[in-house]
């Protein structure tokens, strides 16, 4: 039933945007989707988690970002900065995301309780719904090793880009809450990123 999952995640998601979680009915989420209100109890169990779902998908979507930003062309440098505009874009766009990279829950969005959560999870994120939640601190750390992952070769070992790749997370996401000035982020990025050898 992965199809009527994400349909539902889907719907609670327009219904956030348009009014507070606790204003969110569950009988709501089930039209829009087009599923009856047992199969969304039957796929959640609660509203609760419907709401730890929907927290999970945002941040699984999020670090899907962070690894294509890693993934992309250009030096150390460049493609920190696009990590770095990517995560400044999406809690941008996204509430949730704001919310789980800055700890600032506001009483509009679900807050689904955090815990530590390991670096990687085999587990598919549809069954990891009900596990723990990662907190700003997890966030720092994920995208920091997965991006020091990304950019280790004969340039730069896991020991030179740690700090450098955790200062650039560090740095987006004080860039959440007061955007760059001239030069942006690149300008920032590059004072700290470490540089290619020829």
């Amino acid at each position: 039933m992965p199809a009527a999952r994400e349909s539902l995640l889907d719907a609670a998601y327009t219904a956030l945007a348009r009014r507070p979680w606790s204003a969110v009915r569950m009988v709501d989420v089930a039209a829009a989707a087009g599923v009856s209100r047992q199969t969304l109890y039957n796929e959640f169990g609660s509203k609760e988690g419907l709401a730890r779902a929907l927290v999970r998908r945002e941040a699984d979507g999020y670090l899907a970002g962070v690894e294509r930003a890693l993934a992309g062309p250009g030096e150390p440098g460049e493609r920190l900065t696009a990590v770095a505009e990517w995560t400044s874009a999406a809690a941008g766009e996204n509430a949730l995301i704001r919310a789980m990279l800055t700890g600032c829950w506001t009483e509009r969005l679900p807050a689904p309780p955090l815990a530590p959560v390991p670096s990687s999870s085999p587990v598919p994120a549809q069954r990891r719904a009900d596990g723990p939640l990662p907190s700003p601190r997890d966030f720092v750390r994920l995208v920091r090793d997965r991006a020091v992952t990304a950019l280790t070769g004969p340039a730069a070992g896991p020991a030179e880009l740690t700090r450098p790749c955790e200062l650039a997370v560090r740095l987006a996401l004080s860039c959440v809450a007061a955007p760059p000035g001239e030069g942006g982020m690149a300008h920032l990025i590059r004072a700290i990123a470490p540089r290619e050898t020829a």
